[in-house]
């Protein structure tokens, strides 16, 4: 499990539900699904694997290179001689050789310090695999809130509109037998319309929902467990936003990767001042070329050669190009320090402004449900008041309407804040497997 956050007590739920249901499918399945099937994902984990190859790269720039070359030829030679009494000549002289070079490192300053980057480098990778990781669990439970929402959405549409044709339909009775006015079956009608609208754009947006879950997975999901109407969120736990700040700056993903990267620039200036150094190497070569016969030799030849030594190579002028690359990686050194800090700043913005999110949201929900109880109360009354005449047609769907929009209202708050809690934990660097479990614990069948 990637990263190295402070483990942090469960805090979304006070009461936990076991879920699963025929045919229906949960976020945890989902979420598995995601892993195999998610391009960004997927990328991300071969971005990993390609990073963890710089340490061996590194590596290998301190020990020594052993190399093997060899060679055949063929040449043709004809001599004419311009003296009558001398005879011409032809030879076809072969070469056959080979040698074998090996160098070792002795004193390579810039080798060294990037074999110091390779270890940051792979530090930067890995930060950035878990930061991936932690997008997925947010982004599959968002998709999978977003089409429940959406499905809520349709159904709360549809029931408002099953409604107001029972409240047109008693307009236009009432209309007839003379306890109405014809203004009551218009204004009826027109929410009747307006409900007609609302569902075809509901069904636009679940199908758009569904395609952005579709992505995840590369398949399309057919029904999806839903959140059980009785859950009850708890708040942030530890209760401190100060605490979740503290956590945030040890272990947000993205302030390690700036860190790695500000160790790798801060190695990368000095690696461009160690090009001014002397190299020393130990270099050894044998070789042994084999030839017959030729225009100089009328006898053939082999020659073995082996040697060995130090090599000392010492930069002296290179047209001004090692002191630009000096000022340029310390420029980029220092700008490396300012995305550090830039980083840190984000990341307890993040957790500040996801911590209030949450703590306002379980806030809202308590509003929300007492709100929709007094919807209810109100629509109920207007209902009563329209029967006896105290109430005029468009009361009566206006309390409706105000009991569906505070209905949907909840549901999604309920959701936001789930997911908000999940993005908290992401900000502080600190999401796990386990907190995706949770949340599907009070999936309902």
């Amino acid at each position: 499990m990637p990263g190295r956050a402070r483990s942090i007590r469960p805090f979304l739920f006070t009461s936990l539900f076991l879920a699963g249901g025929a045919g229906a499918e949960d976020l945890l399945q989902i979420y598995r699904e995601a892993q195999r099937s998610d391009p960004v994902f997927t990328a991300a984990r071969h971005t990993l694997e390609a990073g963890r190859e710089r340490l061996p790269q590194g590596r290998a720039l301190l020990l020594p290179t052993l190399n093997l070359s060899g060679s055949a030829t063929r040449s043709r030679t004809d001599t004419e001689f311009r003296d009558a009494a001398v005879p011409n000549t032809i030879r076809s002289p072969d070469q056959v050789g080979y040698t074998l070079s090996l160098n070792q490192p002795i004193f390579r300053m810039q080798n060294v310090i990037q074999y110091r980057q390779a270890d940051h480098q792979v530090r930067q990778a890995e930060a950035t695999f878990g930061q991936a990781y932690q997008d997925l669990i947010v982004r599959t439970a968002q998709s999978y809130f977003d089409v429940l929402a959406a499905q809520d959405t349709l159904a709360l549409v549809r029931a408002q509109k099953e409604a107001t044709a029972e409240q047109l339909a008693q307009a236009k009775r009432n209309f007839e037998v003379g306890t109405a006015t014809i203004t009551d079956t218009h204004e009826a009608q027109a929410r009747y319309d307006l409900n007609s609208a609302q569902e075809i754009a509901a069904l636009n947006d679940l199908e758009s929902k569904r395609r952005a879950l579709q992505i995840l997975t590369g398949r399309e999901i057919a029904e999806l467990a839903p959140l059980r109407p009785d859950v009850r969120l708890s708040p942030p736990n530890p209760p401190d936003m100060a605490a979740w700040v503290d956590i945030a700056e040890k272990n947000a993903f993205p302030i390690q990767i700036a860190e790695a990267a500000a160790e790798v620039a801060a190695l990368e200036a000095r690696r461009s001042t160690a090009a001014h150094l002397p190299t020393l190497d130990f270099v050894a070569t044998h070789g042994q070329t084999g030839a017959s016969a030729t225009s100089d030799s009328s006898v053939g030849r082999d020659t073995t050669n082996t040697v060995i030594g130090l090599q000392l190579a010492m930069p002296l002028f290179q047209g001004g190009a090692l002191t630009s690359r000096d000022r340029e990686t310390a420029a980029l050194s220092l700008r490396a320090k300012e995305d550090l800090e830039n980083a840190r700043r984000n990341a307890v913005l993040s957790t500040r402004q996801n911590y209030l999110l949450v703590s306002n949201g379980i806030s809202l929900i308590a509003a929300l449900e007492q709100a929709l109880v007094s919807s209810q109360s109100a629509l109920d009354s207007n209902r009563l008041g329209y029967e006896v005449g105290v109430r005029i047609n468009i009361d009566v769907l206006n309390a409706q309407q105000q009991v569906f929009q505070t209905r949907r209202d909840l549901l999604v708050a309920r959701y936001n804040t789930i997911t908000n809690s999940l993005r908290l934990k992401a900000a502080a660097g600190a999401l796990r497997d386990e907190d995706l479990e949770e949340v599907n614990r009070a999936l309902a069948p």
